[in-house]
Formats: structure tokens, C-alpha cells, sequence
């Protein structure tokens, strides 16, 4: 009697382990084979290949960059497909502007273009559960009309006393180590700079950020960086199931920090409700959360589900509104410093808006008051900042194409023009890539050339640069975000000379073809929740000679 029931249990057993090899072989091998890819393995997929390459290089390099040599020792084809199962959903990378406009645009199939990728869910803890960034269709559509008043070019000027008030500390900082010469890291004073403006331009309270003793500042911050530096090596974004301490302590810092800027909401809605039933006729809509109450029914209480939603938002514009701000102006001052053609081009061009003065309090005045006459005429400093978003980009795009959507991508007629369904997949346009593209532009397109965007026959599809993103969803904080930095380098650039050390270091007063000098050892980005340069940018600070 045992013989035929271990018998009928090991051909049971046969029988499910062989239909499982089956299906793991279909999902490995054949799903998506059509699409480009790297020889796959049965049980790791493109794990194995990703960890290989880590090793062999700086392990701590942003995982762009690995994604962009495997895309490299495939032939650089224009979509490759990356197989990150069980640690992540299947991937296409997306490495052409072509396809990663398909991306990001309205469609028939997708209205407000192609859905967010669930991968977002890491971040929750920082922006939470009903942010803009992971709300669809028409609940989306309501916060984004929402807000959108509140960044504005209308609105954003009004900010302007905000955003130079806020400088104050950050040029006592620097002026304090040039007077010691200490070398520091420039992203604490920057992250703390911005952090201090947006809390001040969202909710209109001071949130004690420029402190460089962390013991100071004030609490919505220390909780903030204290989570931020959970997300801070290479288990960035890994499932909770693989790292659930680290995600336990986020789920608790970011508690902590939702009940923190739940009472500056409610006290910033009564203060609305109030200056509502005034009499008075100045009301204060300074901030963009009192701006998003305007359209609110002031007599009812902010229901249990409004205060969520609106703290989310705050938080999402907290986190959004410091970080990408953060890593493209230590790229921007980085790349001056080691430029001097370009630097000399920023200092020209602020004496001719700007006049002579060089004194931070008296350019901060004549901003105030001329600011309409002298911004449209930063015409090089805008090419700073857009050269610089474009060779060190913040973030990527990550959408998700449903499985059964039917959901298709077109290569161009250079790549073949090929239709590629691509159900079931995470869309990666991988910006890093995208806005390299020697196609596009030209031999010089992995050196920091600002000009290019000066030439008036230069031949640049307005798809190739997107590190805020198009279409729909493009991010609505762009244009305060090119004020904040108009500004800091205005006040920056002519009284100060930074010069880095360490990983970036230049080796000599020569300069290459570029007018850029040689450094020794390349300064690289690496990935925390976004990409940020991986020392902090470390540099001395001393003040510049008179010209």
C-alpha cells in the first residue's frame, strides 16, 4: 500500500515541479523575447549580469550607469528589456527620445498618458499613500488643478522676497568658510537652502532648516533627514520583504513627520477660514497650500480625508521641491568651477543685468526691484542650468504598461521602425541616456558645453531634454525650481570661487578642447532616492578676486 502512494506522490511532485520549470522557462525565455535583451538566466533573470557589473566597477555608481553598460554591450539598441524578477517587475529601458515621448504622451489607450509604476511604493514612507506623484485619471486631474495656481509665473514672483530672504543664512554659511577655509560638503548648506525656501513657499512657515547643527534645526527636518538617510546606500528601493527593518523605521520616521505637517495644515486652513470670514481685504495667499484652499468650502472642517491628502502633497512637495534642486546646482557649481570660460561668461553677464556690485544684500535689492527687466536677461545662466539638467539629471520616468493593455511602442525609422508590444512591462526612459545622445547632440554630447543652448541653428528636438519630464505629467515645480537656481547663482557666482577635492579634483591649469580642466578621478553620481553626486561635493570655499 506505501509503494503506490509514494509512487502517486512523486509523480504528483514530477508533475508540479516540471509545469513549474515550464512557466519559469516561458517568463525567462519566451514572454518577452522579442524585445533586445542580454542573455537571461533561468533562475535569476538579469540579476546575475547587473551584480557582475557592479562588482567590476565603482559599486556605488548610480544603477543608470550599469543599466547603461548593459545597454552598451548590447549594441545600444533603442528599447532593451531587463528582467529584475523576483526583486522587481520585468523592465523595458527606454533610450531614445523618439520612444520615451510614446512614453510620457496622451493616447487613446491612455488619456494622462501611461499609468505610474507601482515601484513608487518604496517612497511612500517620504510622500505618502495619496501623493500627486502615484494618484490616475480624474483624482489626479483634481490635485493637479489643485496646486497649479500656486506655481504659476503669476504666483512665483511673489515669492521672490521669500526665496532672497531665505539666502541670508546660506551666504553667512559661505562666508564663514572662506574666512576658515574648511572644505565641505556643499549639499548640506544647498539641501538645507532649499528645504527652507520650499517649506516657506508651501505652507508659509519657517522650518529652521539652515542650521548646520543638526540639533537645531527644526523637528519636520531632522525627521526628514533621518529618513532620507534610510534610502541612503544600495538597498534604496528594495521590497519591504528584503529589507523590513529599514522599511519598519521608515514607516515610523514618516508617521512621525505626516502627524508633524498635519497641525501646520490645520493651522494653515484655519488661518484661511479666517481671513475667509474677514472683512479685511488683504488675504494671505502667499503660500501654495492657502492657495489650493481657495477653491474649498471654508464653512465645513477639513474632513479626516482632505488632511491626509493635503499633507501628502506637502510632503511630496517638501521631498520634490529640495531634491532635485539640491543635486543640479552642486553639478552647476561643480562644472563653473572647473570651467573657467563658462564661469567668466556668468560673471559677465550679471555685471551687464546686475551692474558691479557683487554684495549679496544689494543684489538681492536690485532683484526685488527690477526682477521683470533682469531675469528674461540671464540668457547664459539659463543655458547653465539646462546644460547641467541635462548631463546630470535628477531622476528618471517610470510608467507602467498594464498587462492585456495592448499597450505599443514604435522605434524610430533609424532603429529599424519596429511596433513592440510591451504589456505587463515598468517603462524606464532612462534620462541619463536619453540626453547624451550623440545623434542628438553631436560628438560633444557627454561634455558640459552651456553654448549649445545659445546657438540659434542648434538642431534639438525639445523631446531630448525632459528631466522634468513631458506631457501630462511633466512636473509642475519646474519653473520655481529654474527661479530658486537663477537666483542662488546670481548671488553666488561673482563673490565666491569654489574648488573641488577629492573625486573631481582638477590636475592642472590645463585645460582640453572644451575648456574644461583634466581631473584625475571622474566625480560620479550615485543614487539616494534620486541622483546626487556621491561625496557631497566637497569643496573649499574662498572669495573671489575683484575682476
Amino acid at each position: 500500500m506505501l509503494i503506490p502512494v509514494l509512487f502517486a506522490a512523486a509523480t504528483f511532485l514530477s508533475s508540479y515541479l516540471y509545469t513549474k520549470v515550464t512557466k519559469l522557462r516561458y517568463l525567462r525565455f519566451a514572454q518577452y523575447e522579442h524585445i533586445p535583451q542580454l542573455p537571461t538566466s533561468l533562475l535569476w533573470g538579469h540579476l546575475k549580469t547587473l551584480g557582475e557589473l557592479t562588482k567590476r566597477g565603482t559599486n556605488d555608481r548610480h544603477p543608470d550607469k550599469i543599466f547603461e553598460e548593459m545597454w552598451e554591450a548590447k549594441g545600444k539598441p533603442p528599447i532593451m528589456f531587463v528582467d529584475l524578477r523576483p526583486v522587481s517587475a520585468p523592465m523595458l529601458l527606454v533610450t531614445t527620445h523618439e520612444v520615451a515621448e510614446q512614453v510620457s504622451r496622451p493616447s487613446k489607450l491612455f488619456p494622462l498618458s501611461p499609468t505610474k509604476s507601482p515601484t513608487w511604493t518604496h517612497m511612500a514612507p517620504i510622500i505618502g499613500m495619496t501623493s500627486i506623484l502615484a494618484k490616475e485619471g480624474h483624482e489626479w486631474k483634481d490635485l493637479r488643478r489643485r496646486y497649479t495656481p500656486g506655481f504659476t509665473s503669476r504666483h512665483l514672483w511673489t515669492l521672490l522676497p521669500l526665496i532672497l530672504e531665505k539666502t541670508k543664512p546660506f551666504i553667512q554659511h559661505l562666508d564663514h568658510f572662506a574666512a576658515t577655509n574648511q572644505v565641505f560638503p556643499i549639499e548640506t548648506i544647498i539641501s538645507n537652502l532649499t528645504f527652507d525656501i520650499i517649506g516657506a513657499a508651501v505652507l508659509y512657515v519657517d522650518l529652521n532648516a539652515q542650521h548646520l547643527d543638526r540639533s537645531q534645526q527644526g523637528e519636520v527636518i531632522r525627521l526628514l533627514w533621518e529618513l532620507l538617510r534610510t534610502y541612503a546606500d544600495d538597498k534604496n528601493n528594495l521590497p519591504w520583504w528584503l529589507i523590513p527593518r529599514v522599511h519598519y523605521k521608515r514607516r515610523r520616521l514618516g508617521k512621525r513627520i505626516d502627524t508633524l505637517v498635519r497641525a501646520l495644515v490645520c493651522q494653515k486652513y484655519a488661518e484661511a477660514k479666517s481671513q475667509r470670514s474677514s472683512s479685511s481685504t488683504t488675504k494671505d495667499i502667499s503660500s501654495i497650500v492657502a492657495l489650493s484652499f481657495q477653491d474649498s468650502d471654508t464653512e465645513t472642517l477639513l474632513t479626516p480625508s482632505k488632511l491626509t491628502e493635503t499633507s501628502d502633497q506637502v510632503r511630496t512637495f517638501l521631498f520634490a521641491g529640495h531634491d532635485s534642486l539640491t543635486s543640479s546646482l552642486q553639478w552647476a557649481f561643480y562644472e563653473l568651477s572647473r570651467t573657467p570660460r563658462a564661469l567668466q561668461a556668468v560673471r559677465k553677464e550679471l555685471d551687464s543685468v546686475l551692474g558691479p556690485e557683487t554684495d549679496p544684500a544689494a543684489i538681492c535689492a536690485r532683484l526685488l526691484s527690477h526682477s521683470e527687466d533682469i531675469f528674461p536677461k540671464m540668457k547664459y545662466i539659463n543655458a547653465v542650468i539646462k546644460e547641467t539638467l541635462r548631463l546630470h539629471p535628477p531622476a528618471s520616468t517610470v510608467r507602467m504598461a498594464a498587462p492585456g493593455s495592448g499597450f505599443t511602442l514604435r522605434t524610430s525609422a533609424t532603429d529599424g521602425q519596429k511596433d513592440y508590444l510591451v504589456d505587463g512591462l515598468i517603462l524606464y526612459s532612462c534620462q541619463s541616456i536619453i540626453q547624451r545622445d550623440p545623434a542628438v547632440y553631436g560628438d560633444n554630447a557627454d561634455k558640459w558645453v552651456p553654448e549649445r543652448w545659445l546657438e540659434k541653428n542648434a538642431d534639438i528636438p525639445a523631446a531630448a531634454w525632459r528631466p522634468f519630464e513631458r506631457g501630462p505629467r511633466n512636473c509642475m515645480g519646474q519653473e520655481l525650481a529654474n527661479l530658486e537656481s537663477r537666483v542662488i547663482i546670481a548671488i553666488v557666482a561673482r563673490k565666491y570661487e569654489f574648488v573641488k577635492v577629492g573625486l573631481g579634483e582638477s590636475v592642472s591649469n590645463d585645460v582640453d578642447e572644451y575648456g574644461q580642466f583634466k581631473v584625475r578621478e571622474e566625480l560620479y553620481n550615485t543614487r539616494r532616492v534620486t541622483a546626487k553626486p556621491v561625496d557631497g561635493t566637497l569643496m573649499p570655499v574662498k572669495l573671489a578676486s575683484p575682476s
